[in-house]
């Protein structure tokens, strides 16, 4: 199942930076590991904001949410899912 993934993160901004270096480097070791997974399809940067558009593909919407759970940000974050379904048009 496939679904778009809206994310804005919500870090404090009197985060120490060490804590925020670190992370920043945790997510994005995770986004690479659900990458290799074929959980992270793709993902894109919302410009003029801290916030990202995710394509997620997922057996079901309990293991996304087990995926997104997994990131070390999860707590931050402001998130919007929405399931796709193939359009007919893409079936032929």
């Amino acid at each position: 199942m496939e679904f778009l993934v809206r994310t804005e993160n919500r870090l404090p901004n009197d985060t120490a930076d060490e804590v925020r270096d670190r992370l920043r480097k945790g997510e994005r070791k995770r986004a690479m590991e659900l990458r290799d997974a074929g959980i992270l399809k793709r993902l894109w940067r919302v410009p003029g904001r801290n916030a990202t558009l995710g394509l997620y593909e997922a057996e079901d919407p309990a293991a996304l949410h087990d995926a997104l759970t997994s990131l070390p940000m999860w707590v931050w974050m402001d998130v919007t899912v929405e399931a796709l379904a193939t359009h007919p048009q893409e079936e032929q």
